[in-house]
């Protein structure tokens, strides 16, 4: 059953304890693997501004635990100190909407070229790191056993799925493959997973002028190794063209590690960050031609997919610099 602002106006107030009216449901967006809408209302009287994320029950990559757990995830990482919006309720999928959650709307902007470019975004970006590492320790600080059964995804778990992703495509990429048997090779263990956000980085945090408000995106939250979350932050694709500063384009590799070191006790390996900055890099090549076959083979009318395709080969290229990187690492005196 397709979602309309009518079906949810109808549904939802039955969830919430209270008096609830809604006077405006809009859509923001219909992706792949979240439908989500802003939905305005009244509480007892008290205004609200909310937003609600439901499974769009389209294709997926095989990594996302779904809505429920994507909440959970967020809940038990607010209540850790991670800055988040905080989930109202939990659909199950039983009151007519599909599975999801309702949350809190917050304050601040997303998109990467503001906060980059604009100067009233200055404070925010030289306080990044701190803020990032704080947000990073308070998630992989939140008890694993409060999430009981989320999935976990090491790194050779990982490895494995996503060379089988590859394969699947048809396409015989030699760096591919010499990446795929280095990451194999040398992939770390994970002995005590934790919470890991899966897809920390810029885009999928609020900030204002006061710097980070909220961690969004959730989806593919699973337990695992917490230098996932460092890694990812530092792949070459979430710097938008700001190849010199690693960070979200922003900071260095090494600001971030003592950031997140002062946040945790925790000293990061450089090797071991920058393993899971090549396996972020790998995965995001995978993700590339994810998006490309998508197309290609019929499944989503996207020329958006077809250009992201397009984008291999510059993962390739980045997966090289990665290896020379770890290589001169492994060998510095």
């Amino acid at each position: 059953m397709a979602i309309t602002a009518e079906r949810i106006v109808q549904v939802l107030p039955a969830r919430l304890a209270g008096q609830v009216e809604i006077s405006r449901c809009r859509r923001l967006t219909a992706g792949a693997s979240a439908d989500t809408w802003r939905v305005q209302a009244t509480l007892d009287g008290q205004p609200q501004d909310w937003i609600l994320r439901l499974d769009a029950g389209a294709e997926d990559l095989g990594m996302a635990p779904g809505k429920t757990w994507e909440a959970r995830a967020q809940q038990a990482a607010g209540e850790a100190g991670c800055p988040v919006a905080r989930v109202v309720t939990i659909l199950s999928g039983q009151e007519g909407l599909g599975e999801g959650y309702l949350m809190e709307a917050l304050p601040g902007e997303s998109l990467p070229p503001v906060l980059l470019k604009d100067d009233r975004y200055r404070p925010a970006r030289d306080d990044f790191c701190q803020q990032a590492a704080q947000a990073l320790a308070a998630i992989h600080r939140t008890p694993p056993a409060v999430l009981d059964g989320l999935p976990v995804q090491d790194a050779l778990t990982q490895v494995e799925q996503l060379y089988a992703m590859h394969q699947d495509y048809g396409e015989a990429l030699p760096v591919f493959s010499l990446v795929y048997g280095w990451l194999k090779a040398n992939a770390p263990e994970c002995a005590s997973p934790a919470l890991v956000h899966g897809d920390f980085r810029l885009g999928n945090f609020l900030i204002t002028d006061n710097g980070l408000q909220g961690v969004l995106d959730w989806e593919l939250t699973h337990l695992g190794d917490p230098m996932e979350d460092l890694g990812w932050l530092c792949v070459n694709a979430w710097r938008f063209g700001r190849r010199h500063l690693p960070v979200a384009g922003i900071d260095s590799r090494e600001a971030l590690y003592l950031a997140y070191q002062a946040a945790t006790g925790i000293t990061v390996d450089p090797l071991h960050a920058r393993y899971w900055e090549l396996l972020g890099t790998f995965k995001w090549g995978v993700i590339c031609q994810y998006q490309a076959y998508s197309y290609l083979r019929g499944h989503v009318p996207s020329l958006e997919r077809a250009a992201i395709g397009r984008r291999v080969a510059e993962t390739e290229y980045d997966m090289l610099t990665c290896l020379q990187d770890l290589t001169e690492l492994n060998h510095a005196p």
